[in-house]
C-alpha cells in the first residue's frame, strides 16, 4: 500500500505514511462531529418522554463539554497529521526532484525546457501540497465516515437507511467517471501554461535582440495571444469540473427529500416512531454536508493526475549508474567504433574511433553539426553511447558512476554558467574547499586578475545573475579559472576561447600550455588558428572520422582540414568595401 501511494501521488515513503495518518485523522474528526447529533437525539427523546430531570440536564451539560473537548482533540490531531506533515513532504519532494534531476542523463533535458522543469519543481509541488493538506485526507475521511455511519443506519432501519444512502454511489460515480474528461482538459491547460511560461522567459532573455530588430511589439502580441489561450483553457477546464461537481451535489439533495418522503410514509403506517424519523433527518443533514465538500475534493484530486504524471516522469526516469571506484591506468581517452543517436532518432555519430593521448592536445574539428560537442559529452558520460565503447585509461566510462567519473575532468563550455555570487565563490565551484589563495592563483593563471581588481570589491564583488555585470570574455575567463582550480587530469575545452579577443586568447593559450603538462586535452574549435599547435587533429564528418593527423600532415594529405584553413584565412582578409 505504501509503494502504491508513493507511485500514485509522487510521495516519499514517509510522505505515504503521513498521508495514511492524515486520512485516519480526518476520519476521526468527521466521526467526532456525529457525537453532538447523538446527544441531540437523546435530548429530544427525554423531552418527548418527559424524563428531563436535573440529573439528565447534568448529563447533557457534561456531554456537551466532552463533545467540545473531543472535537478539539480530533481537530488538533487532524491539523498536525495533514497540514504540518504536508508542508514537510512538500520540501522533501522538491529536494527529491532536484536530486533526481542531478542524476538523470542529459538526454532527458534535450526534451525539456527550463520553464517545464521549473513548473514541475515549483507549481506542481505547490498543487500537490494543497491536495494533500485540503483534499485527499478529507476525501478519505468523508468516505470512510459516510460508509461507517451508513452501516449504523442500516442497523436501525434498512428502509430509511436505503433512502438516505442511495444517492451516494450515484454522486460519486458522476465525479469518478468524469476523470478521463477532466484529465484531457487539464493536460491541455497545462500545455498552454508551459508555453506561456516559456514565452515569457524567452521574451525577457531575448529583450536585447528583440529591441535591436524592432520586434518587441510583434513578440508581445504573441504573448498576449498565449495569455488569451491560457485564460480560455482555464475557463473551459473549470467549467468542465463544475458541471460534474454541481451535478453530483444536486443528486445529494435528493437524499434528504427521499428520507423525508419514505420516513413520512412509514410514520403514517406506524412502522417507525417520531424519534427514529427525527434521528434519520438529523443524520442525513449531517451526512451530506461533508460529502459535498468531498465531491469537490475528488474533482480536485482527479485534476492533480497531470501534475503527478509530470513529477513521476522525473522521479521514475532511469539514472546512470556505475561503480564509485576508478580503475583507470593513465588518462588516454579511446573511442572504439562509437555510435550515438538522440532519443528522437537523429543519428549524430556513426562509427567514430580515435585516441586522445595523455600529455597531448587533441583537437576535434569539422562542419557544424558533425558531432564534435556530442563526442566530448560522451567522453564525460553526459550521455551513454548507443554502441561502441569509450575508455579512459582502459576503464569503460559506462561502468563508472557519473559524478565519480567527472572528478577526472575539468570542462570549459562555450556557454558559460555563472551564479549571482561573488567572484571568489564562482571560481571556487571548481574545487570545493579551496583556499582564497588557491582561488586567486587560478584566477591569475586564467588572466582574470586585471579585470577583477577593477571591480568595486575585487574578489568579493557580486557579478549578478549569470555574470550579467561582466563582459562575455570576462565570464569565459572565470570559467577557465574554475578549470585551473580543479586541476583535473583531463581537460575538455568546447570553444573555450570563443568570447575572447586576440590578446586575451593568446594569454589563455599560454596558460593552457602550462596546464596540460602530462594531461589529456580535448579541444573543440572552429577557429583553425586556435588548434595550430595541437598534437593531433581529428576531423569529423558524416558521423565518422574523415581525417586524422598533425596539422602539418593534414595540410599535405587532408582535404577537409586544408579547406577549412583556407576559408578562414580568406575570411581574415575580408574587409568592408567602400564605394568609389
Amino acid at each position: 500500500m505504501i509503494h502504491a501511494l508513493q507511485k500514485r501521488f509522487a510521495l516519499s515513503e514517509q510522505g505515504a505514511r503521513d498521508l495514511i495518518k492524515g486520512c485516519l485523522a480526518c476520519l476521526l474528526q468527521d466521526l467526532s462531529f456525529m457525537f453532538p447529533v447523538g446527544l441531540l437525539y437523546f435530548l429530544v427523546l427525554d423531552l418527548m418522554n418527559g424524563t428531563l430531570g436535573s440529573s439528565r440536564i447534568t448529563f447533557y451539560a457534561v456531554g456537551v463539554a466532552v463533545c467540545l473537548v473531543l472535537i478539539f482533540i480530533c481537530a488538533w490531531f487532524q491539523y498536525n497529521a495533514t497540514y504540518l506533515a504536508t508542508y514537510r513532504e512538500s520540501g522533501v519532494r522538491r529536494i527529491a526532484l532536484a536530486e533526481k534531476l542531478r542524476k538523470i542523463p542529459l538526454s532527458f533535458f534535450s526534451k525539456k525546457d527550463l520553464a517545464d522543469l521549473t513548473k514541475s519543481i515549483m507549481d506542481d509541488c505547490a498543487t500537490l501540497e494543497q491536495a494533500f493538506s485540503h483534499f485527499v485526507p478529507q476525501l478519505a475521511g468523508s468516505l470512510c465516515s459516510t460508509v461507517f455511519i451508513g452501516c449504523c443506519l442500516f442497523a436501525y432501519d434498512w428502509r430509511m437507511a436505503l433512502a438516505a444512502v442511495w444517492v451516494l454511489p450515484i454522486a460519486l460515480a458522476i465525479v469518478y467517471f468524469s476523470a478521463p474528461v477532466q484529465e484531457y482538459f487539464n493536460n491541455k491547460s497545462s500545455a498552454v501554461n508551459v508555453a506561456l511560461e516559456t514565452g515569457v522567459q524567452e521574451y525577457i532573455e531575448a529583450m536585447a535582440d528583440l529591441k535591436s530588430n524592432n520586434a518587441e511589439g510583434s513578440y508581445f502580441n504573441r504573448l498576449s495571444a498565449l495569455i488569451d489561450r491560457v485564460e480560455g483553457r482555464q475557463i473551459i477546464t473549470e467549467l468542465c469540473t463544475a458541471i460534474f461537481v454541481t451535478s453530483s451535489t444536486a443528486v445529494l439533495k435528493f437524499g434528504i427529500a427521499t428520507v423525508a418522503l419514505v420516513g413520512s410514509t412509514l410514520l403514517i403506517r406506524g412502522e417507525i416512531d417520531i424519534p427514529l424519523f427525527f434521528m434519520f433527518l438529523l443524520v442525513a443533514s449531517r451526512l451530506y454536508a461533508p460529502l459535498e465538500g468531498a465531491l469537490q475534493n475528488l474533482a480536485a484530486i482527479i485534476s492533480t493526475r497531470t501534475n503527478i504524471g509530470r513529477m513521476n516522469e522525473i522521479l521514475f526516469h532511469p539514472v546512470q549508474e556505475g561503480s564509485d571506484q576508478l580503475t583507470n591506468d593513465g588518462y588516454d581517452i579511446v573511442f572504439d567504433h562509437v555510435g550515438f543517436a538522440y532519443d528522437g532518432g537523429e543519428t549524430v555519430l556513426e562509427d567514430v574511433s580515435f585516441t586522445a593521448k595523455q600529455g597531448e592536445v587533441t583537437a576535434l574539428i569539422g562542419p557544424s553539426g558533425c558531432g564534435k560537442t556530442t563526442a566530448s559529452r560522451l567522453a564525460a558520460r553526459f550521455w551513454d553511447a548507443s554502441r561502441g565503447r569509450i575508455t579512459v585509461g582502459g576503464m569503460d566510462v559506462s561502468t563508472v558512476e557519473p559524478e565519480t567519473l567527472l572528478t577526472l575532468y575539468s570542462i570549459v563550455f562555450q556557454d558559460v554558467t555563472l551564479f549571482n555570487n561573488t567572484v571568489m565563490e564562482n571560481i571556487r565551484i571548481g574545487r570545493k574547499g579551496a583556499t582564497d589563495e588557491e582561488v586567486m592563483a587560478a584566477a591569475r593563471r586564467a588572466g582574470c586578475e586585471d579585470f577583477i581588481n577593477k571591480l568595486p570589491d575585487g574578489y568579493q564583488s557580486l557579478i549578478g545573475e549569470n555574470g550579467c555585470e561582466l563582459s562575455g570574455g570576462e565570464r569565459q575567463r572565470l570559467s577557465i579559472a574554475r578549470a585551473f582550480l580543479k586541476d583535473a587530469p583531463i581537460i575538455l575545452l568546447d570553444e573555450a576561447t570563443a568570447s575572447l579577443d586576440v590578446e586575451n586568447e593568446n594569454l589563455i593559450q599560454e596558460a593552457l600550455s602550462q596546464l596540460i603538462q602530462d594531461k589529456t586535452v580535448l579541444i573543440i574549435a572552429h577557429r583553425m588558428r586556435t588548434i595550430s599547435a595541437a598534437d593531433n587533429i581529428v576531423v569529423l564528418s558524416g558521423g565518422v572520422v574523415a581525417e586524422t593527423g598533425t596539422p602539418a600532415a593534414l595540410m599535405q594529405t587532408g582535404t577537409i582540414y586544408p579547406h577549412m584553413v583556407r576559408l578562414q584565412q580568406a575570411g581574415a582578409r575580408w574587409q568592408l568595401a567602400a564605394d568609389a
